[in-house]
């Protein structure tokens, strides 16, 4: 209950920051925003008047966020004048898709090649993960779109294999094709963790190979992969899970990078175009829903450390 407190609280200071940044600085007025460029002084005054504007700070910080705790109303969308909430609504399955997707892949990726980096120190297998992590972290998550984009898409990639920019296709339509096209993606996001995790996992696993209740497992003659996973695996994963959660957190808020590069219609491109247009109900429905999805997965990874680790008590 204290962390869920504690959550809900960091939560209206994130309303509160980005409601003074969007609503309080001077060169962000939300009326001569929502008028438009060509709006006359006597339009940019009846809109003011119109939504609350001429009010003092408190009083609309105050109803915003009433509107967002009762009904969870968002706005309206000064580019598209719609409601933020649906647009964010529509648009979250796909930035699901890609986020669920590439931490499926990259964990899946991380995890034997992390234990076997660990039983294995200093092996050719150590050695080039630990290369592959060095140039994956390296590599902009934009450029290596673009390069799997023209090496293996399907409309103008030089070995056309798969998917390619602007073929999302949404799970309850067609499976197979949602699946094709969300490939490319899910490979260039889990590329670029899935090393960090392996080093992550591989030298965290050979610390606790090393120590005394490890040891004992051994003498009372339990197998060796009962060993590494029962006892060794658990307690490694510990420090790991938070990274995992935050890096989830993140990818469900919007993997911005990715979907502007293959043109998906996620959150992330969304919040491009509201920064873009500068459409400011549409910037703070996106920061609100990145700071939910963070602190969520803070919280449950938190509850995960007692499940992974017995040595955790709260």
């Amino acid at each position: 209950m204290r962390r869920l407190a504690w959550s809900a609280l960091l939560i209206v200071l994130v309303i509160f920051l980005t409601f003074l940044v969007f609503y309080e600085l001077p060169s962000a007025d939300p009326a001569q925003l929502r008028a438009g460029r060509l709006a006359t002084p006597a339009l940019v005054a009846e809109i003011r008047e119109k939504f609350g504007l001429d009010r003092p700070f408190y009083e609309q910080f105050w109803i915003y966020m009433k509107s967002v705790v009762t009904e969870f109303d968002l706005g309206y969308s000064y580019y598209k004048n719609v409601p933020v909430r649906e647009e964010i609504f529509a648009r979250l399955p796909a930035s699901i898709s890609v986020a669920v997707g590439a931490f499926v892949l990259w964990l899946a990726i991380a995890l034997p090649v992390g234990i076997l980096t660990a039983l294995r120190p200093r092996s050719r297998t150590d050695r080039a993960v630990t290369g592959m992590t060095l140039f994956f972290l390296s590599a902009p998550t934009y450029w290596l779109g673009l390069v799997m984009l023209f090496l293996f898409a399907r409309d103008i990639g030089r070995f056309p294999l798969v998917g390619g920019a602007g073929t999302y296709v949404p799970l309850s339509e067609n499976p197979k094709a949602w699946f094709e096209s969300l490939i490319l993606p899910w490979i260039v996001l889990a590329f670029g963790f899935a090393g960090l995790y392996a080093r992550m996992i591989g030298e965290n696993l050979r610390e606790v190979m090393a120590l005394d209740y490890v040891r004992t497992a051994r003498a009372k003659g339990l197998s060796e992969r009962r060993v590494v996973v029962r006892h060794g695996l658990r307690a490694a994963l510990t420090p790991v899970v938070t990274l995992a959660a935050l890096d989830l957190g993140f990818l469900l808020g919007g993997t911005i990078l990715v979907e502007t590069v293959f043109n998906i219609p996620g959150v992330g491109r969304y919040a491009v175009e509201a920064i873009q247009n500068a459409d400011l109900p549409a910037i703070q429905g996106t920061v609100l829903f990145g700071a939910i999805f963070i602190i969520f997965a803070v919280l449950v990874a938190d509850i995960l450390y007692a499940v992974l680790d017995p040595r955790v008590r709260y």
